[in-house]
């Protein structure tokens, strides 16, 4: 079975920081980055554990192709997806 797929921003609480991510299980890697139960890991490291951005796509390959296509574009493009997202730039996990 084809299983779908999450590419994902996350932020720190003063939205200095971004980090791109894939998933496809949105709610519970969100959850792993808020518990940072990879300590070492940057979302860990730079407390990038709130949720402004998602999208979906019907298979996970599709959604880390995303997220390369996102990590390799510019700080202002990833700002502009948030902004026309999620203006308020609130944490989305309680949404999930």
């Amino acid at each position: 079975m084809e299983r779908g797929g999450f590419t994902y921003i996350t932020t720190n609480k003063n939205n200095t920081v971004l980090y791109v991510g894939a998933t496809s299980k949105l709610k519970g890697r969100t959850y792993e980055h808020q518990t940072k139960y990879y300590p070492k890991s940057f979302t860990a490291k730079y407390n990038a554990d709130k949720l402004v951005y998602y999208e979906y796509y019907s298979t996970v390959e599709e959604a880390i192709a995303r997220e390369k296509q996102l990590k390799a574009g510019s700080r202002q493009k990833k700002l502009d997806l948030i902004n026309a997202f999620n203006p308020e730039w609130k944490d989305l996990f309680e949404d999930l």
